[in-house]
């Protein structure tokens, strides 16, 4: 078995679900990149547009890195959220990813140096500027839908990516060959036309985006259109023909807390700030902050009652 099949297997030990490695280099996506940043597609994610260099080449953040670790780690859940209360989007649904994600890259970077001592790298998830889909793909974990998610054949876009960049030179996977063919249903789902065209997110018209990282208030037309979504939206990812095969995850931090599958549109709106809290103390949806989740459950709530 060599090192790279090693490392394979103790990322599957460490609890995720998929690992490919792929060799650190300049992506070429900087004209791409540009001209979504041109056009304004980040919305107000001003962070999109600081670090660009690295962003497109991952080796500006890790001095002489040569290889690119890949994981995945599914998250669909096991319960879900009646369908007439206010959705949260999957990925939220237990603790904080980010910290579960690093968690275990943390362990398999630590396991990669104690075999390669001089070994210097980092480890990310979704905590720099790196085009984790991008690699991901290179990697061989998957391809990048029209919807723009990371869809792994056979099991569906309901995973949380992560990557460890090396100095060390590794056997490198390939991209697979899948993709969505002529299917569409993703762009045709989504209620705002935020998939303006396959593999193009404008994030203005996205409800995660208007529902998580918007600071003001949610655009006016885009309110009636919310599709009862109060923290992130899955529409997209829902009508996707891969994600029938979508299987329920084996993390137990992951799994949502008796408090928060108990709550519905009443408790939303009149829920204290103690209460959120102590509901999301560790929980993703802190990034809509108190504020932000009752601008949202509001703005559901008006559409309910006209």
């Amino acid at each position: 078995m060599s090192f790279s099949d090693e490392i394979k297997q103790q990322a599957l030990l460490l609890g995720f679900d998929d690992c490919g490695i792929c060799r650190a280099d300049d992506s070429g996506e900087e004209a791409r990149y540009m001209q979504w940043i041109a056009d304004n597609c980040q919305a107000g994610m001003s962070y999109m547009e600081r670090n660009i260099d690295k962003r497109i080449d991952p080796r500006l953040l890790v001095e002489g890195a040569r290889s690119i670790v890949s994981v995945a780690l599914n998250y669909y859940p096991h319960e879900k959220l009646p369908e007439q209360v206010p959705q949260f989007a999957y990925y939220a649904y237990g603790d904080d990813y980010h910290d579960i994600v690093r968690g275990k890259l943390r362990q398999l970077f630590d396991w990669i140096r104690e075999r390669h001592p001089s070994l210097t790298g980092r480890y990310f998830s979704d905590s720099a500027p790196v085009l984790e889909r991008f690699w991901a793909a290179q990697a061989g974990l998957g391809f990048i839908g029209k919807n723009t998610l990371l869809i792994i054949p056979g099991k569906g876009s309901y995973f949380f990516l992560g990557e460890l960049i090396i100095d060390i030179e590794l056997d490198y996977d390939t991209p697979v060959t899948q993709n969505c063919g002529r299917c569409r249903r993703c762009l045709d789902a989504c209620p705002t036309g935020a998939i303006e065209k396959p593999y193009r997110l404008n994030a203005n018209k996205c409800i995660s985006w208007q529902t998580i990282e918007n600071r003001g208030e949610i655009t006016p037309e885009i309110v009636p259109l919310l599709s009862n979504n109060v923290y992130g939206c899955d529409i997209c990812q829902k009508v996707c023909p891969w994600n029938h095969y979508a299987r329920p995850h084996t993390t137990p931090g992951l799994m949502p807390s008796e408090a928060f599958l108990s709550l519905d549109l009443e408790k939303l709106t009149q829920m204290s700030e103690e209460t959120y809290r102590a509901v999301f103390r560790r929980s993703a949806v802190k990034r809509a902050k108190y504020s932000g989740l009752r601008r949202n459950a509001e703005a559901i709530s008006k559409t309910r009652n006209k």
